[in-house]
């Protein structure tokens, strides 16, 4: 039985570089362990990523193994998700993509490459879990498979939109707001005031003609001297 070896978490960026060096020197070793008759492989993916809502996000994969490979390996490169024994989302050979993440999955790999890249793009809300690769090889004593145990676990945050509002569109808009309500209508103390001068004005006109009617009578009526 051979040894599974999983990334713990928080690997630095500078690590990552160094873990994909690994392989070599790996492999180099399985032709000592070959001389023992042990077997070994292994697997590298990050614990944890995250990403935002809508985004991308990308996650990297390293393998290593000290069996000898056949003349073509025939190498595969699947992807799980959910759990160990999850439905499989992506099948390099066949080109086969889950129906969820349909033009969304790139896989940046090529035979005989031992190290990679899977992109999930447009991210949702239900990509939110656990991401498990798994690779197939055919070796000189028959098709070999192995897999990351504890897979990269995939956060998806809300992407919040902040609207901010420039301090001067606001204060212009006040500013044009109180000019359109003195516009829109008069001050209540002129009204007022034209109000009463009107009423002033009607009056005078009545009464005037009145008055000079009734001056006039009087003036007839009184007794000659």
């Amino acid at each position: 039985m051979g040894l599974l070896v999983s990334l713990p978490e928080g690997i630095p960026d500078m690590a990552w570089v160094l873990l994909l060096l690994l392989p070599t020197a790996c492999l180099q070793a399985g032709n000592t362990a070959e001389s023992n008759r042990k077997k070994f492989y292994g697997f590298g993916q990050p614990t944890r990523i995250s990403g935002v809502q809508g985004g991308s996000i990308e996650i990297p994969f390293f393998f290593y193994f000290s069996w000898e490979l056949a003349e073509d390996p025939q190498m595969k490169i699947f992807w799980r998700w959910k759990h160990y024994h999850g439905e499989y989302i992506y099948n390099s050979s066949s080109g086969f993509i889950h129906e969820h993440f349909k033009d969304r999955l790139i896989l940046n790999w090529t035979q005989p490459q031992i190290s990679g890249v899977l992109r999930i793009l447009v991210l949702k809300k239900k990509d939110q879990t656990v991401y498990f690769c798994r690779v197939h090889l055919k070796t000189t004593k028959g098709m070999e498979s192995f897999q990351s145990i504890n897979g990269t676990q995939l956060t998806v945050t809300p992407a919040f939109r902040t609207i901010t509002k420039s301090p001067s569109i606001v204060t212009s808009a006040v500013t044009t707001a109180g000019l359109e309500d003195i516009e829109g209508q008069s001050s209540p103390s002129l009204v007022s005031l034209g109000a009463t001068v009107g009423v002033v004005v009607a009056t005078a006109v009545l009464i005037t003609p009145i008055y000079v009617m009734l001056t006039f009578l009087w003036w007839k009526k009184r007794p000659a001297d």
